[in-house]
């Protein structure tokens, strides 16, 4: 999904983004997910592809090859997902695309590079989580291995992605040369790694995983309480005071095993025990509301559902609504951030399998005769 997330994120910028699928089925991710909507298209597609057009093209026809170049002759940008090499042995790999184009800014995108021992390897988010290190650090201590509950490597890949895609196209804009970007999961999901791979080069050990606690501070976890969990984090001198204080546990200010954060993280057992026979006399709304209110970080732990219905989560438009030609409105997670002056803007539903390709045609030049043409040539054809 690194791929068409990124596409998506230049398209919800403005940016007349192509999208070119396998005639056929298309992107795999239409025909994902357990549950059926009423057009071929899974939820999941709808939600990683509007502001797209899309041309149904078979890259493996010298027809449809040539139509690729006709396009990358103009083109800002091309963002590929394969493996390393596919597009090489299509001969639509950089080398020969720079020469029809130089200032094309051309972003790889793939499991682990371009290069390296493991460059061949088929990579999703799950290898890279965890050969990346990301699952040693997920779940609790003398767990089975766990995996980050949402695709880390994958998004995380997607906007490194977009951020150097976008710092080579300025680039290329002032020096009319682009150049090859090679992003990938693996590394992006070890650039997440910042505070774990620092605990390891400090201390030598390789850190392990922690449940909901914080390796550099405590406590900062989620608590129990009466009705179930919360989180909090008195995560520095003054609010572990302020926190004691707020829940009548003075006592512990004294406790040598909690007087500092160090000592706090080295008994982080005993501090959890210690503060839930408080919290649990009562319930994590109660908590939640009392911390809060003496400025003390806190929060409940929602649903999905409950965070997009949240009094916030509405606030921030978190959740929108598509028109779609067969699904009619399609929900669809809001935009992350908000720009003040050139607000990001939906100006095209998830496109339907191949729903652009004479219209592309049109604008490349290619009158009726010539798509006849390619189509004869099997350059639409799966």
């Amino acid at each position: 999904m690194a791929g068409p997330y990124a596409c998506m994120l230049l398209g919800d910028l403005g940016a007349d983004v192509i999208k070119i699928e396998p005639p056929g089925g298309g992107d795999q991710t239409r025909g994902s997910m357990g549950f059926k909507m009423k057009g071929p298209d899974s939820m999941g597609f709808l939600n990683m592809n509007r502001n797209k057009r899309s041309v149904a093209l078979n890259l493996k026809s010298k027809a449809g090859r040539e139509v690729l170049l006709q396009l990358a002759k103009d083109a800002d940008i091309l963002i590929e997902n394969y493996r390393p090499g596919a597009m090489k042995r299509l001969g639509l790999g950089y080398e020969v695309l720079k020469e029809i184009n130089p200032k094309l800014v051309y972003t790889s995108i793939s499991g682990f590079g371009q290069t390296g021992p493991w460059s061949d390897r088929p990579g999703f988010d799950l290898m890279a989580q965890a050969m990346s290190g990301v699952m040693s650090v997920t779940g609790y201590p003398g767990g089975p291995p766990v995996k980050a509950g949402v695709p880390v490597a994958d998004i995380g890949c997607a906007l490194f992605a977009v951020y150097a895609t976008l710092a080579a196209h300025i680039g290329a804009k002032k020096s009319g040369q682009g150049q090859h970007i090679d992003a990938s999961l693996f590394d992006s999901a070890l650039a997440f790694s910042i505070w774990d791979t620092s605990d390891y080069w400090g201390t030598g050990k390789p850190p392990e995983p922690l449940g909901t606690s914080n390796k550099m501070t405590a406590p900062y976890q989620a608590m129990r309480s009466s009705d179930g969990y919360f989180v909090m984090g008195a995560n520095n001198q003054k609010l572990w005071q302020l926190l004691c204080n707020v829940i009548g546990r003075i006592e512990l200010l004294a406790d040598e095993r909690f007087s500092t954060i160090s000592l706090r993280l080295k008994h982080r057992a005993e501090l959890e025990g210690e503060l839930e026979q408080t919290f649990r006399q009562n319930t994590k709304d109660y908590w939640v509301e009392t911390l809060l209110a003496a400025g003390i970080p806190a929060g409940p732990i929602l649903t999905y559902p409950e965070a997009f219905e949240s009094e916030h989560g509405r606030a921030r438009e978190m959740r929108i609504e598509i028109d779609h030609p067969i699904e009619g409105k399609v929900p669809n997670i809001g935009f992350a951030v908000k720009l003040s002056g050139t607000p990001q803007q939906v100006q095209r539903h998830p496109p339907l399998l191949g729903e652009h390709t004479s219209e592309v045609l049109s604008e490349l030049g290619f009158d009726e005769a010539a798509q006849a043409a390619l189509r004869e040539q099997g350059a639409f054809e799966a």
